[in-house]
């Protein structure tokens, strides 16, 4: 009766991590999405064309992804903490470096290089590595999707916070001002203290001999529904980039005010609440891989609708409601598949595999539409490319089980 009653509750080392990582989520998320709002007051005082504040956003995003393997390891072997406290330190940096970046080299180093090395020890893949190791198998989708959750409010704060702050005080202030919000997390980072959750040792298995990091790694890359897996995650990052860096400049292009973009990031961080933390309960009780199918289908057809219908306020913020509730629902779902085929132990380090393609996805969805807006004024390509991502989703999550191939 004890241990049923458990798994129905999180203990209370797994409610403090909680929190600590919705805080720090919420942060590092909140400013990170609004770097979008930065390309056009930032282009227009040095006279950049949109590629070159597209090509830092775009640098961030892949190197993010690239260093996120090597991060994830180093907080499965040292712990989440100390690796959170000095992504902190180098996210602050970045930002203070971004608010005097007036030649796109430096843009490119701070915004870029440094933001994307914090990133990767600050958002989701570390943290939420963490909330699964430390929480009961039945409940890892819900806790994975409250913490993923976070991220989205801190969105919904920090977007019109962003704006007001670049409209009174300037673009430069408003980064100087975020950096101080983000070396909150450095402190925060000790919150992340919830030991590894393990079974009773009445139903435990018999314990496997530990597997090296090439050893794992060797696995996990031979196994072909993680490789599906982590292609899906590509289309994600396309996506979620493409639109979170380029929509406000699109909309600015049509007639529309810089503050109807901020209100549809707004919108999307807001709705993204109630799509992460239902993806969370949903993939405790159905096939992950088929919910992945659902939302990347139902991205396709959303995109398609927003374009075919007369561009208007309505349009704009209702596109932004249905975005929102599949924006980063992939997140829970995708890192719950890892951690049913893999167990949570190396969890942190083959999240950050599977991140790495979402990323370059991410390169590709900022970089390009900042080139194809330059090359012909409009987006349509890139547009274009979003669609057919959305079908090529859905179909390798055909491929892609929840078999487990290494236990705990």
């Amino acid at each position: 009766m004890t241990n049923s009653l458990d798994e129905t509750r999180f203990s209370k080392p797994l409610i403090y991590m909680l929190i600590g990582s919705a805080f720090i989520l919420a942060l590092s998320l909140g400013v990170r999405h609004g770097f979008g709002l930065y390309l056009v007051p930032m282009s227009h005082e040095f006279n950049w064309n949109h590629q070159v504040f597209s090509l830092a956003i775009a640098m961030q995003n892949l190197l993010w992804g690239a260093v996120q393997p090597f991060t994830g390891a180093l907080a499965d072997k040292y712990g989440s903490k100390i690796v959170v406290a000095v992504g902190g330190v180098l996210y602050t940096i970045g930002l203070l470096l971004m608010s005097v970046s007036s030649e796109a080299w430096l843009l490119d180093l701070s915004a870029g290089l440094i933001i994307g090395m914090a990133l990767s020890a600050t958002s989701f893949s570390v943290l939420l590595s963490a909330v699964g190791r430390a929480a009961h198998p039945s409940k890892r989708g819900m806790a994975m999707g409250i913490a993923s959750a976070a991220g989205s409010f801190g969105q919904f704060i920090m977007l019109p916070t962003t704006l007001l702050l670049i409209k009174n005080v300037g673009w430069s202030s408003a980064l100087v001002i975020s950096a101080i919000l983000i070396a909150l997390i450095i402190p925060l980072a000790w919150m992340l203290k919830a030991p590894m959750y393990s079974a009773p040792a009445a139903i435990s298995k018999i314990t496997q001999p530990a597997l090296s990091f090439k050893q794992i790694l060797k696995i996990a890359l031979s196994h072909k529904p993680f490789l599906f897996l982590a292609l899906g995650f590509f289309v994600c990052g396309f996506q979620v980039v493409f639109l979170g860096i380029h929509l406000p400049g699109y909309l600015v292009d049509h007639g529309f005010d810089a503050s109807n973009g901020t209100i549809f990031l707004a919108l999307v961080g807001l709705f993204n609440i109630i799509g992460t933390y239902t993806a969370g309960i949903l993939g405790d009780k159905f096939s992950k891989p088929h919910l992945l199918m659902w939302l990347y289908g139902l991205r396709g057809i959303a995109i398609v609708t927003f374009l075919m219908l007369p561009l208007s306020v309505w349009t704009i913020y209702s596109f932004g409601i249905v975005m929102g509730l599949l924006w980063l629902s992939t997140v829970p779902l995708t890192n719950g598949i890892v951690a049913n085929m893999f167990g949570v132990k190396y969890l942190t380090m083959l999240s950050g595999i599977v991140f790495f393609t979402h990323q370059v996805g991410s390169f590709f969805g900022g970089w390009l539409g900042g080139l194809n807006h330059d090359l012909t004024g409009n987006y349509n390509v890139i547009w274009a490319c979003s669609i057919v991502l959305s079908l090529f989703g859905v179909f390798v999550h055909f491929f892609v089980n929840e078999e487990t191939i290494v236990d705990d």
